[in-house]
């Protein structure tokens, strides 16, 4: 499904990816797990490629992505939700929805299955993004990811800051989304849900793949949590 070959990526003249490879398979949850600055967000950039990846290369059911603008690859169906959601605040959770339609030309069908996930969001279709509630607001990140039906889901730290309930509502429509043959790259640093939902964990150190494990393999103490995430 996705697959990062030996890329690089950074910043100007500062490299934070070193040669990392990752593969996502389709009905999969691969959780990418390290501490602050190892290069998991800049990771999700350089795969939509909001960061320019130096070299090596990403391919998609074996199509090229390496080098195309982020809304090709939205296009080409690898929906994103960012670490602090980045909606449009001003615009109403209706017109963020339509946004994400419009990436792959969805219409009505996709965005009644996408508020079926998220009932309240359509309690709140005429209301500013700014104005919603932390989780509501997250609710409304993903929701518009996957109003372009994507085949592979990036989500950067979607658990951070929310209460319990909706972290759970979080776990399960990742679960859901799974079922259905979505690839799904998590970086998530909470261990409970890594635990819940991960099918393989992929620990990054210093922008370079430290160890790859699988999941059930794995509990809250097991010695990679502590070696790379540092709980």
């Amino acid at each position: 499904m996705l697959r990062i070959d030996a890329i690089d990526a950074g910043y100007g003249p500062t490299r934070v990816l070193h040669g990392l490879s990752l593969e996502v398979r389709a009905g999969e949850v691969l959780c990418v797990m390290g501490r602050n600055g190892a290069g998991k967000s800049t990771l999700m950039k350089a795969i939509m490629g909001l960061v320019p990846a130096q070299a090596g290369s990403l391919t998609l059911d074996g199509v090229r992505t390496t080098g195309l603008p982020a809304h090709a690859v939205a296009r080409l169906g690898i929906g994103y939700v960012p670490q602090g959601r980045r909606l449009f605040g001003e615009l109403s959770v209706h017109e963020n929805l339509e946004i994400g339609l419009m990436a792959r030309r969805r219409g009505q069908r996709v965005r009644d299955h996408v508020l079926s996930l998220f009932p309240r969001l359509r309690e709140r279709l005429g209301q500013t993004a700014r104005t919603l509630s932390g989780g509501e607001q997250q609710m409304l990140a993903i929701a518009r990811a996957l109003c372009l039906e994507p085949k592979v889901l990036l989500m950067d730290e979607p658990t951070e800051g929310l209460q319990p309930s909706m972290i759970t509502l979080i776990r399960e429509t990742v679960r859901d989304l799974r079922a259905t043959g979505v690839a799904i790259l998590l970086v998530e640093q909470r261990v409970d849900t890594v635990l819940q939902v991960a099918d393989r964990v992929a620990f990054i150190l210093a922008g370079r793949l430290a160890e790859i494990a699988d999941a059930r393999g794995l509990d809250a103490g097991a010695p990679q949590f502590r070696q790379y995430v540092g709980v």
